[in-house]
């Protein structure tokens, strides 16, 4: 992987280039890529097993693809992929997260929404978001959604909690039949 501070530290010193840079327009380096900086670095040694970090462009740390390949469980089989967005006011803000593969999950709805505490701005408990987190949290969390151990306590997709909890064989055929469909592709 290449060195990110050293390209970040290039890129300003260059004030002439036409390319984007992670500067803004008072030619400072923003807080959120100062630390996307030392956690990119940081994440591809603590990954989950199955998952995979993209940085589509190398000069929009923010723009990130996480790409899930679960070992077990009910989407055993399936490649998910996630888009990852950290706003600007990131560490006070946390990352915006879609799933852009379809999926049956109680959790992630029908347009790739996604319910994890942890992306919880204002969450009144302590599992939500915190500017002590950090993009490894978040990809953890991300991963955790395709564990055995599921919590349909607030369901984001009330129809897949409800055939979970009624019938599971039905709710892991729906699964299979989802991951077929669209999640091999990868």
């Amino acid at each position: 992987m290449y060195n990110l501070q050293k390209r970040i530290k290039e890129q300003t010193n260059k004030k002439t280039s036409s390319e984007p840079t992670c500067e803004n327009s008072t030619g400072r380096v923003s807080v959120r890529d100062r630390l996307l900086i030392q956690e990119v670095n940081e994440v591809p040694d603590h990954l989950p097993k199955g998952c995979n970090i993209i940085f589509p462009n190398p000069d929009r740390l923010h723009e990130i693809l996480l790409r899930i390949n679960p070992n077990s469980g009910y989407w055993k089989g399936g490649t998910f992929e996630f888009e990852i967005s950290v706003p600007l006011e990131y560490n006070i803000m946390p990352p915006s997260v879609k799933c852009k593969t379809k999926i049956w999950h109680p959790n992630i709805d029908i347009n790739g929404v996604v319910c994890l505490s942890i992306l919880r701005s204002r969450s009144l408990d302590p599992t939500g978001w915190a500017p002590t987190r950090t993009l490894k949290d978040v990809v953890w969390g991300i991963c955790a959604l395709f564990g055995d151990l599921l919590n349909f306590d607030d369901p984001l997709n009330v129809e897949a909690a409800d055939l979970y909890l009624k019938d599971k064989v039905a709710f892991e055929s729906k699964v299979k039949h989802y991951v077929n469909c669209y999640a091999r592709y990868l």
